[in-house]
């Protein structure tokens, strides 16, 4: 399996501690910048303004995004830059709005400072966009070849964001292991920047797996502690460094496959990227014929409540030749499913769905 291998380890600056946010001065002076353009969000933004600098020594305008990482919001913001002269994109939010500024960035030549506000995707690390259309089906991802220029991660700010997206980033950042895993277990040799990828990405899912619960309480209880700096670094950071060193080897296999599936399908679009991806990752096992790793992970699901089947994602009505689109979509030619071993079919996809949710009816009579 020969793949392309292009190391995008990290961001060009990267700061998580309490109080970053206010630091922008000092990193915009340092970079000789004077005007920004502020992608923001609505909701967010409810949360995030009052954690925003004050910024008297700098020209500064706003702009609110349209709910969508699109090439036509895109080509927007890019018209934008340049006609304003805006120096530096600020996206202030959670992973769409970043992505789209990344790729406006990109195509103005222009540097990008990011403010996550959620810890709910990678997002924020990564130099790559997910791109959707305007009726929210996933079109593809595109790789930037520069680094974010700077990212400024506040753990306070993360703590006030909803529970349920961070849960939801949870469940995207525990597929960072199994679908690199997945992959790089078929290398007879291993380059040294696979083994970072696949060490990062067993970081992740044992992080998870033991901070969790306590990062959780400790949202709910509105505390900062070492569990939850811990999660929201892993989800952002180190699950960014699994894609960053391994490339094609550590970015997405089967998970990712399903999710993108689901997105062709207008009832999912009120669902979080994440808890696809949480239920990506059981299809992705059953196509592994790995049920003794559905076993080890369902009552972390359950604790959680990730979603573990169709039913858990509100899809259970959903008739057989619906589910056939699904499994059509996520076996297509393009999709990172062909790099899981053996040949996938959109058959096979169908089968483990449908296996999928026999299983959990069971666990389910069982209890």
């Amino acid at each position: 399996m020969e793949k392309e291998l292009i190391v995008r380890g990290a961001p060009q600056e990267f700061v998580c501690e309490t109080g970053a946010w206010q630091t922008l001065p000092r990193h915009l002076e340092r970079r000789g910048l004077q005007r920004i353009l502020v992608l923001k969000g609505t909701k967010s933004w409810e949360v995030a303004e009052r954690f925003f600098p004050e910024l008297p020594n700098y020209t500064v305008a706003f702009h609110t995004y349209q709910g969508e990482s699109t090439y036509e919001e895109r080509d927007f913001l890019v018209e934008k830059i340049v006609e304003e002269n805006w120096e530096a994109v600020v996206a202030v939010g959670g992973g769409k709005i970043t992505d789209l500024a990344k790729a406006a960035a990109i195509v103005s030549n222009k540097p990008v400072i990011i403010f996550p506000t959620l810890a709910s995707t990678c997002a924020a690390y990564t130099p790559l966009s997910v791109m959707y259309s305007p009726e929210g089906s996933m079109i593809r991802y595109d790789v930037f070849p520069r680094s974010n220029g700077l990212v400024l991660l506040d753990p306070e700010v993360i703590l006030h964001s909803p529970k349920e997206l961070l849960i939801a980033g949870i469940g995207d950042t525990l597929a960072k292991w199994y679908e690199a895993d997945v992959i790089i277990r078929q290398l007879e040799q291993k380059p040294v920047e696979v083994e970072i990828a696949h060490f990062t990405a067993k970081l992740c899912r044992d992080n998870l797996l033991q901070y969790s619960e306590a990062a959780l309480t400790a949202m709910e209880a509105g505390e900062l502690n070492e569990a939850f700096v811990k999660i929201v670094e892993t989800n952002i950071m180190v699950g960014g460094m699994v894609g960053g060193f391994g490339d094609d080897y550590g970015r997405c296999a089967g998970a990712h496959s399903i999710h993108d599936a689901l997105t062709i399908l207008p009832e999912t679009h009120h669902l979080l990227h994440g808890n696809k991806v949480a239920y990506g990752i059981f299809v992705q096992l059953v196509l592994e014929g790995n049920w003794q790793e559905i076993d080890t992970l369902l009552p972390f699901y359950q604790s959680l409540q990730l979603p573990a089947s169709l039913v858990d994602l509100g899809l259970a009505e959903l008739p057989e030749e619906r589910l056939a689109e699904v499994a059509d979509r996520a076996a297509s030619e393009h999709e990172t499913i062909h790099l899981m071993p053996g040949k996938m079919t959109a058959d096979k996809v169908l089968q483990a769905i449908d296996q999928l949710e026999i299983f959990m009816e069971k666990k389910r009579i069982q209890v």
